[in-house]
């Protein structure tokens, strides 16, 4: 089916999603109509291009409103909405942090899956990386926010999905690389890096990242192209070298042990060190099609007694401080 044949049938069968009304400002003028749920049913709030007044923002308020709804056919228009108004809703201390963090991680989570589930052309692609560029500087910001961390670890699921953990890589690796004191520019970089460090398993079968058993040789070495795979395909973004680190790297062990290179102890750098242990301990932590997720405490203890040989421990110390710190662990 056509991606026109399947907008149509959306629009036909009346598909919603919900979304957080601190989403919706006032006197904002949307690309999308609002909906309210009666029933099993949709009822028209606001339409595409109506003002969202005032007096709309008092009657959601009184009658406790949790969920406003856009149709699935205008989740496009929602998303850049999301994209250019987030940085605000993020930084409205007025919003609990709680929420603020859920709107952070349910918005990033679209755009990501948009990235790892279109493939699309080149120019197409640059419009996506700039929306994941825009939500990784957003998250930079926030993350630095008082309790943050712990709020944003309350909403990690342990069910493995390639978009969803490339979120919680990013999260875990800009918690370690914060307390390093890089610049927020450096920081936007290697969260950039981050977020998209396993991009190249979109070029891999399905078959085989989602294989139930144990690999063939044959098929862990299509898994272990991914990172040189997922390189090539962002040469063409405006990402720094230590983004493409990330990407490229983020399989490298200290030991030498590690692929595509090879390379060993601080041949690998710092932020690619760190997304390393991030992608490592978010992997353990979630159901996979071959293994069921372990608790914190479990994961820290098999890093540490069984991977170490291959893992910066002063950034891993690092790490399980931070984790401890903030009642996580």
């Amino acid at each position: 089916m056509t991606q026109a044949a399947i907008k149509q049938e959306k629009l036909r069968t009346g598909e919603f999603f919900a979304i957080p009304p601190a989403m919706i400002m006032k006197n904002m003028r949307g690309a999308f109509s609002l909906y309210l749920k009666q029933g099993e049913g949709f009822v028209l709030y606001t339409s595409a291009g109506e003002t969202f007044c005032e007096r709309r923002r008092q009657v959601l308020d009184a009658t406790g409103v949790k969920c406003l709804y856009v149709q699935e056919t205008e989740r496009p228009e929602y998303r850049d909405h999301v994209v250019q108004n987030l940085g605000t809703v993020l930084s409205d201390e007025t919003i609990p942090l709680p929420t603020r963090a859920q709107m952070f991680y349910d918005a990033s989570s679209d755009v990501v899956e948009d990235i790892f589930t279109n493939k699309l052309p080149p120019t197409v692609r640059r419009d996506q990386f700039n929306r994941v560029f825009e939500f990784v500087a957003k998250g930079v910001s926030f993350l630095t926010l008082e309790n943050s961390i712990k709020t944003m670890a309350s909403l990690i699921a342990h069910d493995y999905h390639t978009f969803s953990h490339s979120i919680h890589v990013f999260l875990y690796s800009q918690i370690i690389l914060q307390t390093y004191g890089f610049d927020d520019k450096s920081l936007v970089q290697f969260g950039l890096g981050a977020m998209l460090h396993d991009i190249g398993k979109t070029f891999i079968d399905d078959a085989i990242l989602n294989k139930p058993g144990p690999l063939t040789w044959e098929e862990r070495e299509v898994i272990n192209e991914h990172p040189v795979l997922g390189a090539g395909a962002c040469t063409l973004m405006p990402l720094s070298q230590d983004a493409l680190n990330c990407i490229l790297f983020h399989h490298e062990k200290v030991d030498g042990s590690g692929y595509p290179c090879g390379l060993r102890g601080e041949e690998i750098p710092l932020p690619v060190r760190a997304v390393t242990i991030a992608d490592i301990y978010d992997a353990i932590c979630s159901n996979r099609p071959y293994a069921k997720a372990r608790n914190a405490f479990q994961v820290l203890r098999v890093m540490k007694d069984e991977m170490g040989h291959g893992l910066d421990m002063e950034v891993f110390a690092r790490f399980v401080r931070i984790l401890s710190g903030a009642g996580i662990v």
